[in-house]
């Protein structure tokens, strides 16, 4: 059945063909090993390792939904050039296996004013997971191009709570990384109404300038330095953070996201007085669910009687680098890409929290008996969990048994 077409092109509902490409995701992202581990209560033992999987971790529902469509798009359209406007996911197996399938990926720099210009009416655009910005959409309708759109649900939700602070005449205030391209189209959605302003906080530090700035006033010429790439053009402090929303990159850790709000809710409450804050103040928890649920196992998981942590998942992938803080509160914990990371019982090739390169390290598994526990990001396969499980096993416990 064909799928229903929204105005302009844009396809978001699929083509009718998740079975027929059913298989297909299953051979590219499926593993049997980690499926069996599952039904295993999520451990298994080999030797002296005890390996715990988290309860949750990998594919997240939105991500299988944005690949399901693009394969069911290369299903129904193989003699048509298919372009995706970006990485499809923060995770460099998946979009090599998309390049392998003959979809071409866009320069999605904004600062490439033609990044757009090899588009013509006759080709499919796909928009990525993290969605895109209000300007991006209006170009491709221009072209007269087939937009595929595989915006997360989590993140158009989001896009709606920053519309609505717009159209109030509320600044939102969003926790996120300023050039993650999720939150690029979430603050764009503050342009589709007249005078709609955004200011985006990385984190803690940044969240208490803003309330200091609000308290106490300061010098606007360092604070819009301070914020120059992160708010919204012509952005003026002292007038703009009078009335403020909050929402959030979806991928954020939860538990910052809420202390920010908190934080902000009780500015506006030393500034203008209790009365006035529900007035001037607003706010609504927009971490997605599968972020949370993600980010509560590995913080169970690093809490319970293992030795160490692996975390897997691309090292640009915000959810996954968060998975790693939480976990490295309470156990040491390796970031690794992929299998090839574990170079044997002694060596390891990982990223460390924070930091952008990877590093070698020597003797990261303890003497005797080892507890391990293993998850993922939301953009990682379980094939590839399945390979680093089989990786460990045999590479450094002496095979499966």
């Amino acid at each position: 059945m064909e799928a229903i077409k929204t105005s302009q092109n844009v396809i978001r509902r699929g083509f009718g063909l998740k079975k027929e490409v059913r298989h297909l995701l299953i051979a590219d992202y499926y593993s049997e090993l980690v499926e069996k581990v599952k039904d295993q209560s999520g451990i298994l033992k080999v030797g002296r390792l005890t390996l715990r999987l988290a309860e949750e971790f990998g594919f997240c529902y939105g991500v299988d939904f944005a690949l399901s469509l693009v394969y069911e798009t290369r299903r129904k359209f193989q003699d048509r050039r298919i372009l995706l406007m970006s990485e499809m996911l923060h995770n460099p197996r998946v979009n090599l296996q998309l390049r392998q399938m003959d979809i071409e990926f866009l320069d999605s720099s904004p600062d490439n004013p033609d990044r757009f210009s090899r588009i013509t009416a006759d080709d499919i655009v796909v928009v990525p997971a993290f969605g895109a910005t209000v300007s991006e959409y209006e170009q491709l309708q221009d072209k007269g191009c087939l937009i595929v759109d595989t915006t997360c649900g989590s993140v158009v939700a989001v896009w709606k709570r920053v519309e609505r602070y717009a159209q109030d005449g509320f600044t939102a205030i969003i926790h996120g990384k300023y050039d993650h391209e999720e939150t690029r189209a979430t603050s764009s959605r503050t342009f589709k109404y007249e005078g709609g302003k955004y200011l985006v906080v990385l984190n803690k530090d940044e969240a208490a300038y803003v309330c200091r700035y609000i308290v106490e006033g300061g010098d606007k010429q360092e604070f819009l330095r301070t914020f120059e790439k992160a708010c919204s053009p012509g952005f003026e402090p002292d007038s703009d953070l009078r009335y403020i929303g909050l929402a959030n990159q979806t991928t954020m850790l939860s538990n910052e996201s809420l202390k920010i709000a908190e934080m902000f809710r009780d500015t506006i409450v030393r500034r203008y007085g209790s009365e006035s804050a529900a007035d001037r103040f607003r706010h609504f928890d927009t971490i997605c669910a599968a972020t949370q649920e993600r980010q509560d196992a590995v913080s169970k998981l690093a809490q319970e009687h293992i030795d160490l942590m692996i975390v897997i998942g691309g090292y640009n992938s915000s959810n996954t680098n968060h998975l790693c803080e939480i976990s490295s509160l309470y156990k040491p914990t390796y970031h690794i890409s992929d299998a090839d990371c574990v170079i044997s019982s002694t060596l390891i090739r990982h990223k460390p929290i924070g930091q952008h390169g990877e590093t070698l390290v020597d003797n990261w598994l303890p003497k005797g008996e080892v507890g391990l526990g293993l998850t993922a990001g939301a953009s990682t396969p379980g094939r590839i969990v399945g390979e680093v499980m089989d990786r460990i096993v045999n590479c450094c416990f002496a095979g499966l048994q």
